[in-house]
């Protein structure tokens, strides 16, 4: 179920489906880099403005599941106009800057990106440009990123499929009036 918070922006209602906490996991395989499987964490946040901050930690893991070390780290702001379209600015640890700019599909949770701009500092490697796909499919998110390099055509370079993690905090404060013994609530 969708949850669309009372303070949060009109505009960004469209986007709702987007705000949490997720966890989960994909796969990495780009030419020229490490194939892995890898760990995700991101979250969807709003402070009622007409943005919807966005970060996301990845790692690669072992075959027991297990974090080896860091993969790639991003953040940005996602916004989205009366028309459907959406624009992100998002930053990479790589040394990547990119605004992207996309649409949610009509009458299905879906935004379908590409970069309209990179800049890359000294320092980043070769990226040229990407696509990207985000849906909500059966309360779940799930993303496959595409990517370009110089030497590569766009291809599909990650994909993962997170949950919603939920806070036993965010229950907790909906909870009035509880007994202090909490044995007295079953009473």
């Amino acid at each position: 179920m969708i949850e669309i918070p009372s303070d949060l922006h009109p505009g960004l209602v469209p986007l709702a489906f987007l705000l949490g906490n997720w966890e989960g996991a994909g796969v990495s395989d780009f030419p020229g880099a490490e194939k892995c499987n890898f760990g995700q964490e991101a979250t969807f946040t709003h402070d009622g403005r007409d943005f919807i901050e966005y970060v996301s930690h990845t790692w690669v893991l072992d075959s027991e599941g297990k974090k080896v070390r860091p993969l790639e780290s991003e953040s940005g702001y996602w916004r989205i106009d009366e028309n459907r379209k959406v624009e992100v600015v998002m930053c990479r640890d790589q040394g990547v800057v990119e605004i992207w700019y996309g649409e949610l599909a009509d009458g299905k949770p879906q935004i379908d990106l590409a970069t309209d701009a990179v800049a890359r500092t000294a320092a980043a490697g070769p990226y040229a440009g990407g696509k990207r796909l985000y849906g909500y499919v059966n309360s779940d998110l799930m993303w496959v990123g595409e990517k370009a390099t110089p030497e590569v055509e766009l291809r599909p370079y990650m994909s993962a499929h997170l949950k919603k993690v939920v806070d036993p905090r965010e229950w907790a404060k909906d909870l009035k009036d509880l007994p202090d013994d909490g044995i007295a609530f079953f009473r």
